[in-house]
């Protein structure tokens, strides 16, 4: 049997943050291991704890979701951001993509199916809520083909540079001062966001995107 998924909270309302933690409560593979009231909470308790998710809303008080959940994906690259909020503009979704969430979810949502959404997003899977998902797609077949790379965060940018130059998973960790374990998630992560199997793979891409600039 797997391990449950552990989730992180973070919302601003306390009646409805907890409430959504008591609807993933009854779910045998979800496990909610906090709760955080601001942003720099929710930052705190994501580099204490580790999550596999963070449930992250975009209307925080002080810094806002979207800053915060930047600094959750440099910090946690292994954790899984998603975005449950109530906004449905289309900048602050391609934002929440662009800082590093991995899911975009409407507030509204019922409890099984948020459930599920948590679950395919810990396994690796992108999820946005359908109403938006067409209008996104739309919006990024207007004008260029679609750049995989701009889902990448900048520091996932800055890793894959790295790589494209050949440099390993201990070389790019002595350059950026992080640990060589730290480097692997982050790959992971940009090889899921780009779909591809192999450092190689990625690395074809980023030195493609620098021939057609």
């Amino acid at each position: 049997m797997n391990d449950p998924i552990r989730v992180l909270i973070a919302d601003d309302h306390p009646l409805f943050r907890e409430g959504v933690a008591h609807s993933l409560s009854g779910k045998a593979n979800i496990t909610v291991i906090a709760q955080a009231e601001t942003s720099e909470e929710a930052l705190r308790l994501a580099r204490e704890l580790l999550p596999d998710v963070v449930l992250l809303d975009i209307a925080m008080p002080v810094q806002g979701g979207l800053a915060i959940a930047s600094e959750i994906a440099v910090a946690c690259p292994a954790t899984k951001i998603v975005m449950l909020t109530v906004s449905e503009n289309e900048d602050d979704l391609m934002s929440a993509f662009k800082a590093g969430a991995r899911g975009y979810v409407l507030k509204g949502v019922s409890a099984q199916e948020l459930a599920n959404i948590i679950s395919t997003v810990a396994d690796g899977e992108v999820y946005v809520t359908p109403a938006l998902a067409a209008g996104m797609l739309v919006e990024m077949s207007r004008g260029r083909p679609y750049d995989p790379l701009i889902e990448l965060t900048e520091r996932e940018r800055e890793i894959l540079q790295f790589v494209a130059k050949g440099l390993t998973n201990r070389q790019i960790g002595e350059h950026l001062h992080l640990a060589e374990k730290t480097i692997k998630h982050y790959m992971t992560n940009i090889l899921g966001k780009l779909h591809v199997r192999s450092r190689l793979d990625a690395a074809m891409l980023m030195t493609r995107r620098h021939e057609v600039e």
